[in-house]
This record gives C-alpha cells, structure tokens and sequence, in this order.
C-alpha cells in the first residue's frame, strides 16, 4: 500500500507496529522519528521526513492498520487561515511601466512578520485564497523602492501531469525519483493596487534566476524545472509566455488528489512550465541508479 509517495509492505506494517508498542517511543511524533530511522526514510538533503512519515502514519491509523497512542494535544481547533491585518490594507495605486521601477527585491520570505503578510496578501487578494503550501517551498515578497508590489509561492510539484510527464519524457520509476526536483508556482499575486505593464513577465524572470540557488541553499540540491497551472477561464497567460514559460497541455479537470479518477470535476487549466537549464531532461529523465540531482 502507498503513503506519501511510499509503499509498505505488510511485514513494513508488522515492524511500524512493534515501534509504536516499545516504551521508547511514547507519543507519535517519537514513533515518526523512529519510523524514519528504521525506514531510513529521508529528504533529499539526509535529514529525516519526519512530516510525511506523520501524514503517512496518521492516514494508516484511520484505515485501521496501525493503533496510534492519543494525540499529546487533542482538540486543537481547525486552521481557519490568517487573521487579517492594517498590514495588508489597499495601499496608494501605483501605475506606469515596469522601466520606471527600478530594480526589483525578491525578498524571501523568513521572518514571522514577512511570513504573516504574505499569508496575509494571499488570503484578502487571491481568487484561490491561502493555503499551506506543501513538501519543500519557497515564499517571496517583491518590493521596488520600498513599495510592496507581489507576493509569490512555490511548493510541491503535483504527483502525476500526463502533458508535463510527456514534456519531460520521463518514466514512472523517474518520476517518483525526482519528482523532488520540480517547484510548483502555487501563488502568484500582483497587488491590486499595482497597475505596472511588464511587471508580472518581470517577477517571473527574477524568480527563475534567484529561486534555483536559494532553493540549493536550504534544500541541498537543484531545482530543474518550474510548473504552473492557469485556469484556462480567467487567464491566458500571457505573462508567462513573456517569461520564457513554455504551455504544454491542459489538465483533464481533476483535482490533484483525485488518483482513483471519481472524484468532481475541476476548472480546466493550462500548464506552464520553465526548464532553469538547458540540460533539464537528461536530469530528470537520468538512466535508473544514476544520481537524481544536479548534473
């Protein structure tokens, strides 16, 4: 059976049960950790996937093929998203041209309070609202001469995209070893308040140059190539296209996690995607056994 882009055994199961039976291990976030270690169970920069494992453990629990000990904090209320703010109120309208800006701060985001603006801007601004970006990410603030101009996320990749997993050429076996290697653009948000022409294809082409090091920086190793999804309703992306994005398809109107292929039918949306170098495929579509990184 598969978690978390993981299969077990039923003998996988039998060990995960004798972990969660040693005195050792007294509570679930100790049981992950020893799952993981047992497991060897590890992000791509060797340090432990305790947060899947997590996930993944919980998900078993609930189809009742693990007894988990009770939660240490039970009836923590649900997330209700962020609590907005004068911090993120409609500021003066900005107009012009992207030339009359200046350059551009892609400033990461770190800080609590850089963190809760952003959370911020994306629940009051985006027609998608806020949402916990998941697996490996990356949040950006763009500023210009001190003014907030956007505000962007990358997460995730999504598990299976026919268009895009032809576009690479890769296989299954490839696709589940480095599916890692792929961002996910999951917000983009220029201000309301900001009317600038050529700004948006400008944030994109500064985000494709400064995401792949910082990523490198935290993660240990090199995003290859970016993906997007534009809902085909409300916009024609033009502004990727003038980033050097490329549109290779269009979804099948499912949702991401719709594997069993019954569950309602989704917006329509194109994909996007944005090679970071020329040698992309030969990374990601790399012979079985040779190392899924940078090249």
């Amino acid at each position: 059976m598969r978690y978390c882009n993981r299969d077990f055994t039923l003998r996988d199961l039998e060990d995960i049960r004798a972990i969660i039976a040693s005195p050792e291990n007294p509570h679930r976030a100790a049981i992950a950790r020893a799952v993981c270690l047992h497991f060897n169970w590890r992000k791509p920069d060797g340090g432990l996937k305790v947060m899947s494992c997590s996930v993944a453990l919980k998900r078993m629990d609930a189809h009742g093929w693990i007894a988990l000990p009770p939660p240490l904090h039970p009836g923590s209320p649900p997330y209700k998203g962020p609590k907005l703010t004068a911090a993120s109120d409609p500021q003066p309208t900005l107009e012009g041209h992207r030339g009359d800006l200046g350059p551009l701060e892609l400033r990461r985001v770190r800080e609590p309070g850089d963190a809760r603006l952003w959370n911020e801007l994306i629940a009051r601004y985006h027609y998608a609202g806020h949402c916990r970006l998941a697996g490996a990410q990356m949040r950006y603030l763009v500023y210009a001469n001190g003014r907030l101009l956007a505000a962007l996320g990358f997460g995730a990749a999504a598990w299976r995209v026919y268009d895009r997993d032809a576009f690479i050429g890769w296989s299954d076996q490839q696709r589940v070893a480095r599916l890692h290697l792929i961002a996910n653009l999951a917000r983009f948000l220029i201000c309301p308040w900001v009317n600038v022409k050529f700004l948006a294809s400008s944030i994109l082409a500064a985000a494709a140059r400064q995401l792949p090091r910082e990523w490198e920086a935290r993660y240990a190793y090199r995003v290859q190539l970016l993906e997007t999804f534009v809902e085909c309703d409300r916009f024609a992306g033009t502004c990727f296209r003038a980033a050097n994005w490329t549109c290779v398809g269009e979804t099948v109107g499912r949702g991401k996690c719709d594997r069993l292929h019954n569950g309602p039918t989704t917006s329509f949306k194109s994909i996007w995607v944005r090679p970071l170098n020329t040698r992309f495929r030969d990374v990601l579509a790399a012979p079985d056994g040779s190392p899924p990184g940078w090249q």
